[in-house]
C-alpha cells in the first residue's frame, strides 16, 4: 500500500495562524472576575471544564468566572490569539498549555511566573511523581499545574480483524507489529495500520522511536548533546518506514477520528493514537473488548509516553489572587477527580479516587498503571519534550519524507533539527 498526502505540513498552518493572531481580552483588570483561557470548547473537554467552573463558582461566589475558550485547530487557534495578547501585555489570569517544553518560549519571554512556592504550599511535590516534576521543570523551577495526564503510546486494534488474520494477541515488539501488519494485508481486506492527517504520522513516529530505542534512549534524544545520526536511530526509522508501508492511501484531510473509526468499524486492524480515542469510541457507541481493544504501542510496555494539559500564572495577571484560586482547584484531588472522568484522562496526582474512573474500562486500567509508578517519556508532538520550533522542524522533515520516501534524508533532517534546537 502507498500513501498520498495532499495538504501542507501542520507547521505551515501553525505559522499562518500565528501571523494573524490578535489581542483583545475580556478580563479588563477587574478583581471581581477571573479570566481563564483555554481551547476546550467541545465534547468531554468542555464538559470537564464546565465541572471545574461549577466547583470554582461554588467556592468563590463573589468572583465572576470568565471562560475565554477559543475553538478550533486543536489549540492552534487559541495559541495564536494568546500570543497576540501576551505581546500586547493583555494576559488572561490563567491560560492552558501543554506541560513541558511547549511552555519554554513563554518562560524565556518572561510571560510566566514560577510556581515553586505554590507547589510547596500545596504539597504538590508529594502528590505528583518525581519524574513528572523533573520533566515539567525549566532551569529548576515549575511554571504550570498539570490537571491531567494523557498517554500517547496506545495501540488500538479491532479484535475481529486480528482473529481473521490469525493473530492471537496484540504485538509486543515492533518486529511483531510489522509481521502482524503483513498478516492483516495477506489474510483480510482491512487496512493494516490506519493513519490520518500528517500530525498523526508524527504521533506514530514518537511511539516507534520509543519502542525501538527504549525509554532511556528515547528521552536522551531530547537532551543536550543528543545525536540523531546513530545506527540505533536509523534502525528505528527503518521500522517506521516498514510500518508506514502498510497504511492506507488517503488524503491528509482526514484526522485521527477517521483513523480510529476505521478500527472500531472493522475497516482497519490497528491505529496508534492517544488515549483520548477511548472517549471517541464511547461517543460512537462502541464496546470495549468487542469493537475495539488496546495495548501499549509495541516495545513500550511499562512506559507512559505522556502529555498533560496544565494551567499557568501569567506575569501581570489582572487578578493574581483569582488566578491562584483557580490553580488551587486545578491542582486539587477533588478538582482533578471532577474534571478527568469527563475529559477522558487521568489525574496528574497519584492519590486519585479509583471509584471515579470505574465506569470506563480504559481509564480504570490506565489509572491503576499510573498509580503503580511507570517509567515516563515525554511526548514531543504534544509539547513535553520539544518546544514549538523543534516540533515544527520535525514535522517539516516528516512531511518531506512522506513525499520522497528517503529515510536517510529523514534522519539527516531530524539530526539537523536537533542540532539547531541545541544551538538556540
Amino acid at each position: 500500500m502507498h500513501r498520498r498526502w495532499t495538504t501542507a505540513p501542520a507547521a505551515a498552518l501553525a505559522m499562518g495562524l500565528a501571523a494573524t493572531g490578535c489581542g483583545g481580552g475580556t478580563g479588563g483588570g477587574d478583581a471581581a472576575q477571573v479570566e481563564v483561557f483555554s481551547w476546550w470548547t467541545g465534547g468531554g473537554e468542555e464538559a470537564g471544564l464546565d465541572a471545574l467552573i461549577e466547583m470554582f463558582e461554588e467556592q468563590h461566589p463573589d468572583t465572576e468566572f470568565v471562560n475565554a475558550a477559543v475553538a478550533g485547530g486543536s489549540g492552534t487557534n487559541a495559541q495564536a490569539v494568546l500570543e497576540g495578547r501576551l505581546q500586547s501585555q493583555d494576559p488572561p489570569d490563567s491560560f492552558q498549555g501543554h506541560a513541558g517544553a511547549e511552555l519554554q518560549d513563554y518562560i524565556e519571554a518572561g510571560y510566566l511566573e514560577p510556581l515553586d512556592d505554590f507547589y510547596d504550599e500545596h504539597g504538590l511535590r508529594e502528590a505528583m511523581p518525581d519524574q513528572l516534576l523533573e520533566q515539567i521543570s525549566y532551569d529548576g523551577s515549575v511554571y504550570s499545574v498539570p490537571v491531567n495526564i494523557h498517554r500517547s503510546n496506545v495501540l488500538w486494534y479491532n479484535p475481529s480483524v486480528l482473529e481473521e488474520a490469525g493473530i492471537e494477541e496484540p504485538p509486543q515488539t515492533l518486529d511483531d507489529l510489522i509481521a502482524d501488519l503483513e498478516a492483516v494485508e495477506e489474510e483480510t481486506g482491512a487496512v493494516p495500520m490506519a493513519v490520518g492527517a500528517q500530525w498523526t504520522v508524527d504521533h506514530l513516529l514518537e511511539s516507534v522511536l520509543l519502542g525501538s530505542l527504549g525509554t532511556e534512549g528515547y528521552n536522551a534524544l531530547w537532551e543536550p548533546g543528543a545525536d540523531w545520526g546513530t545506527p540505533e536511530v536509523a534502525d528505528a526509522l527503518a521500522d517506521f518506514e516498514a510500518i508506514l508501508a502498510h497504511t492506507q492511501e488517503e488524503s491528509a484531510s482526514e484526522d485521527w477520528q477517521e483513523a480510529s473509526r476505521r478500527v472500531a468499524e472493522g475497516e482497519a486492524a490497528f491505529t496508534v493514537m492517544g488515549d483520548w480515542a477511548a472517549g471517541y469510541f464511547d461517543e460512537l457507541g462502541m464496546t470495549a473488548g468487542e469493537d475495539y481493544d488496546w495495548a501499549p504501542s509495541p516495545g513500550t510496555e511499562g512506559t507512559y509516553l505522556w502529555l498533560s494539559d496544565s494551567f499557568t500564572l501569567p506575569v501581570g495577571a489582572p487578578n493574581p489572587e483569582g488566578a491562584t484560586a483557580w490553580l488551587e482547584l486545578a491542582a486539587s484531588r477533588e478538582g482533578q477527580d471532577a474534571f478527568n472522568p469527563l475529559k477522558g484522562s487521568i489525574p496528574a496526582r497519584e492519590d486519585a479516587d479509583p471509584e471515579m474512573y470505574a465506569d470506563s474500562p480504559y481509564l480504570s486500567e490506565a489509572l491503576g498503571e499510573w498509580q503503580s509508578g511507570p517509567e515516563l517519556a515525554g511526548s514531543f508532538w504534544h509539547g513535553v519534550a520539544a518546544d514549538n520550533r523543534w516540533k515544527n522542524s520535525v514535522d517539516t522533515a516528516v512531511g518531506l519524507y512522506l513525499q520522497d520516501g528517503d529515510t536517510e534524508a529523514l534522519q539527516d533532517a531530524l539530526d539537523e533539527a536537533s542540532q539547531a534546537a541545541q544551538d538556540e
